[in-house]
Formats: structure tokens, C-alpha cells, sequence
């Protein structure tokens, strides 16, 4: 399942995951054995393959001929991918997609094969030992796409309300492979099946960006209680035939900072969320769409309004479901608790901004995203990591202008960055990591925040709060890892901060229990990180009625 909607209606679309592709590692007892393995999936799920860290190749053959357009959703961590044994894309990281186009492939059968690699090294910056699992396989879509000569590869829609009037401004990317210029009709269709036509001229193997300002009447704004979607399509028209069309979905809603309020829609938000790791014991990263539904569904029955996306850009499906359910998203790039060292990796730079590039690009339309979130917990107390926030945040405001972006940070009383970001944002655990009181530590940090840093005047974010509790672990005393414990813990927590007047909201550490790395985290009990509401396969715990009556308190 590519999408919870139809993409394309006129250009010839595959799946090419979804059923059985061969799988061979390429290391260990096992190296160059064959096996049959269900896609998308990663191999930690596989019997005997646990705990294998190497590179393994996922095979399948297939039938098509001519322009052919591949693009994975997501292959971890790094990935080659060959068609008929010639490589024809490299990509690093694992929770974005990417694309490679061969032309001319004559009609017949072929072979596809993605060799994943897991491992740790210097050549990957992001990916390291860490307090999730860095899994390997192909763990999301791969998709066949057949292009005629022009094609669109993607449609943005920027919605904007002034003086109670929706406009919105719309850019299609279009490409040409001809081995000259073309000139195309493209016609646009979007919400109430209003058409906008212009003509562009395309160089060879070249693109060009179509732009309409458009102006709206009797349309349905998006919101977390009508999350309304529209379509958009845009359709290439060559020579007086049709030769492309993109489908995509959007909703009419604006997200603005008003001093220290985020607004949507003009209507201040108050965050009660949950950060999520795409994590499970049977799929690992690589859920099902039935699967994403029930933590959905979870997080609902909770009172929850938000997901935060930790700490990775997450599966287009999710998002989509997001949308649909008025979920708010804060989705952020790929980066965890890096110290100023290992952002002078010389992979660092390129790799973080080509995360940020493709999530904004490949999401820029799913309005249940309302902020933008880089590089959690790194450098930000450092000269150094502040130069390498600057011009993150600096790319993504060049990628989107309608949405805020943040960071969340846990350098209490010595962060420099927090005159760079739009909302300022904590991850804070009292009565877990210290005895400090919820309330005491709380208004210590948000008074050095106004009276001693450039984040005075923004709005503030607790983005992780959170204590561990072991499923099934009962004690009468309340002893830490306890169920009771947790369930007292976040009591406190959770009352502090959203009876706090100036906090927008607070995300809870964490929806579920996760895997973690067992390179970094050893130490971790059950080598898991135990935070969740829920057990790992979904079970309450104790906690889960707390916050679910705190939430819809509040």
C-alpha cells in the first residue's frame, strides 16, 4: 500500500512491494543463502537474523519496458539499487524517499535488486548506536512508475487566509526526458474541480516550476474536529494528448505564532501529544497500515491531538492517516543526541539537510504537519552545533515559509540556540532522572527561558516528559520501573505542565515501548526503552487510564 489515496490515475503505477522478493545476506553462517521474505519488512524480524548488523540484497523480477521511474519510501539505512545488475541509485538514510529514473529499458523482463546496509561507521552520521533500533531492509514502498516524455514530480499547495478569503498558491514541477525542448499544456484541477491551465516550455531533460495564485470560495477549512482534505491533480497534456497526471491531497488550514500562542486557523492550540518510534515487535520499523490505524486509534481513545514523529521523518501512510483523522504532526528530521563531535562528522552536514530536503518536499502537502522539528538533543549549548542549527533552520524556511520549526532541547540554563527556532522546545524529566519537583523545575526553566535567552516572547513546548514502567512490574511501594510509579509520575508531570499558563502543550516519552540499539544502550532494561503507555505489543499499563482522564480534562 502506497498511499490511502489513488496518485495517479493515467500514469501506469506498480507496487512492487507487498508480496515475496528474495532475500540474501550478505554476511555471516548465512551469507549468500536465499530466502522468501514478505516486503516491506526488515530483516531483525526474519528467524536467525535478530541481531545481524551487515548488508543483505532484496531481489525480484519484473515486466516493463521504457521510461522507468523506481522510487523507494524508505530502505535502511543506506541503500544501492540495480536493475539487471547495474547500479542505478545510492541514498543514505532510511525514513526518506528517493527515486532514479532509466530511460529507454527495453520491454521484457528485468531484475531489481536493493542491497541494504545497517551497519555503523563514519560514513553515516545519523544513523549510530542509539536509544531506538537502527533496523535494515527495505522497511517501507517500492513503487514501478512507466513516464512518457514529460511527467509531474510533485505538486505543492500553500493555503493562505486573508480577510476571511482562502487563496493559495500552487507550484507543479515538471520534467522533461526528451532529448529536446518541449512545449505541454499543464492543466490544473484542485478543490471543487475548478481547471487552471498554463503552458510551459520545458529544455531538454530539464524541469520547470508552474505557478498559479488562485483565489477560493465556499471551501471547508481543515481542522483537528473537520479535518476536511481536497484534492489537487495536475495533468500534462502533449500535443493535444495526455501523457501525465499527479494526484495529491491537501486542507485549507493555517499555522501561525502569534507571540507566544500557536494558532490554527486563527484558534490557539493546545498541545497534548505523544512522541511515537515507528517500532513494533513483529515489523519492526516496517508497520502495516493496519497496524499504524491501531496506534491511531490508541492515541485517540488517549485524548491525544498530536503525534510527534521521534526522531525521524515517518511513513507516508501514517501521515496520510494523520490527515484524515485531524491528527496534529510535529515531523521532524533525522537526528538524535549528537555531540559536537559527531556533528563535525564531514558527512553530518550533507546528510541532515538531504533529510530535511526530501521530508519537506516529499510532505509538504499534509496538513496535519503544523511544525517542522531538526536535530533533537544535539549540540545546542555549543558555538559549533549553533552554526549547524542556523543553517538548518535556515534550509527549511528557504523549503516552507507556511509552517514554524523548533528543536527539542535538554540543555537546561546553557542552550544558545533558542533565539533560532520559532517555538522553544524541552524535553524534561523530573521525578525520573531527578528528584526536582514537577512545578519547581518547571518555572525555573521557563523564567531563565524569558529573563536570559533570545527565546523570550515564543511560544514554549514540553515535547518529552516521562517516566519507565515495566509492564506487569507491580509494587505496592511505588518503586522506580514500577507500573505504580510511572502511573504517580506522570500524574505529576502531566498536571504541572498543561496547568502551566504559558506552555502550549506536551508531548509524553513515549506511546510505546521501543527496541533500542544494544551497541549504545545496553544498559536499558530488557534492552528496551520502557517509557511507553503501552507495552511494545499495545497493552496499557497502568498509566494509560491516568492520562487519558488528564487529557480529557484538559
Amino acid at each position: 500500500m502506497v498511499r490511502t489515496f489513488t496518485a495517479h490515475r493515467v500514469r501506469k503505477q506498480e507496487e512492487l512491494t507487498g508480496c515475496l522478493w528474495d532475500f540474501i545476506p550478505c554476511e555471516g553462517k548465512n551469507a549468500g543463502k536465499c530466502y522468501r521474505v514478505s516486503t516491506p519488512s526488515v530483516w531483525e524480524t526474519y528467524p536467525n537474523f535478530g541481531l545481524y548488523r551487515g548488508e543483505g540484497v532484496y531481489k525480484r523480477a519484473f515486466k516493463a519496458g521504457g521510461n522507468l521511474r523506481f522510487e523507494c519510501k524508505g530502505v535502511s539505512h543506506t541503500a544501492t539499487v540495480y536493475l539487471d545488475g547495474k547500479e542505478i541509485a545510492h541514498h543514505y538514510n532510511a525514513y526518506t524517499a528517493f527515486d532514479t529514473i532509466v530511460r529507454d529499458v527495453p520491454m521484457g523482463e528485468h531484475v531489481l535488486e536493493i542491497k541494504a546496509d545497517n551497519r555503523f561507521s563514519e560514513a553515516s552520521s545519523l544513523h549510530i548506536p542509539n536509544d531506538y533500533m537502527t533496523y535494515g531492509g527495505v522497511n517501507r514502498p517500492v513503487v514501478l512508475e512507466q513516464l512518457n516524455d514529460m511527467y509531474i514530480e510533485w505538486i505543492h499547495v500553500t493555503p493562505i487566509k486573508k480577510e476571511n478569503v482562502w487563496t493559495a498558491k500552487v507550484e507543479v514541477k515538471v520534467h522533461n526526458l526528451a532529448g529536446k525542448e518541449l512545449t505541454a499544456k499543464v492543466n490544473l484541477f484542485i478543490a471543487n474541480k475548478r481547471e487552471e491551465t498554463k503552458e510551459v516550455m520545458v529544455k531538454a531533460g530539464s524541469f520547470t516550476i508552474a505557478t498559479y495564485d488562485l483565489t477560493f470560495e465556499n471551501v471547508e477549512e481543515w481542522s483537528m474536529d473537520n479535518p476536511v482534505l481536497y484534492e489537487v491533480t495536475g495533468i500534462v497534456e502533449l500535443n493535444g494528448l495526455i501523457v501525465d497526471d499527479f494526484i495529491d491531497r491537501f486542507g485549507f488550514r493555517q499555522i501561525v505564532i502569534e507571540g507566544k500562542k500557536i494558532l490554527l486557523n486563527n484558534k490557539e492550540v493546545r498541545i497534548k501529544g505523544v512522541c511515537r518510534h515507528e517500532d513494533h515487535p513483529h515489523y519492526g520499523c516496517a508497520l502495516p497500515y493496519q497496524a499504524m490505524c491501531n496506534d491511531l486509534n490508541l492515541v485517540r481513545d488517549l485524548g491525544a491531538n498530536s503525534v510527534r514523529t521521534a526522531h525521524y521523518p515517518n511513513d507516508e501512510i501514517f501521515l496520510d492517516l494523520c490527515d484524515e483523522m485531524g491528527i496534529l504532526v510535529w515531523e521532524e528530521n533525522h537526528a538524535r543526541g549528537l555531540s559536537v563531535e559527531q556533528m563535525k562528522n564531514p558527512n553530518f552536514e550533507w546528510q541532515a539537510e538531504q533529510v530535511t530536503e526530501e521530508m519537506i518536499r516529499t510532505h509538504y502537502n499534509h496538513p496535519s504537519i503544523y511544525i517542522w522539528g531538526i536535530l533533537n538533543e544535539c549540540a545546542s549549548e555549543d558555538e559549533y552545533g549553533k552554526e549547524c542549527y542556523k543553517k538548518q533552520f535556515d534550509l527549511i524556511r528557504n523549503l516552507d515559509v507556511s509552517r514554524p520549526c523548533s528543536f527539542a532541547s535538554c540543555k537546561v540554563k546553557s542552550d544558545i540556540c533558542l533565539g533560532l527556532p520559532d517555538v522553544v522546545s524541552y524535553n524534561i524529566y523530573p521525578l525520573w532522572y531527578h528528584d526536582t519537583p514537577v512545578e519547581e523545575h518547571l518555572d525555573d526553566l521557563y523564567t531563565w527561558v524569558q529573563q536570559e535567552t533570545e527565546g523570550a516572547g515564543k511560544p514554549f513546548l514540553i515535547t518529552e516528559i516521562g517516566a519507565g514502567g515495566m509492564y506487569g512490574y507491580r509494587s505496592p511501594y511505588k518503586t522506580k520501573w514500577s507500573e505504580e510509579y510511572q502511573e504517580a509520575t506522570l500524574d505529576k508531570q502531566l498536571t504541572a505542565v498543561l496547568n502551566y499558563p504559558d506552555c502550549s502543550g506536551v508531548y509524553i516519552w513515549q506511546f510505546c515501548d521501543i527496541r533500542i540499539s544494544e551497541e549504545g544502550f545496553a544498559g536499558r532494561p530488557r534492552t528496551m526503552n520502557n517509557k511507553g503507555i503501552v507495552d511494545e505489543y499495545r497493552r496499557p499499563k497502568l498509566v494509560y487510564e491516568t492520562v487519558k482522564r488528564i487529557f480529557e480534562e484538559n
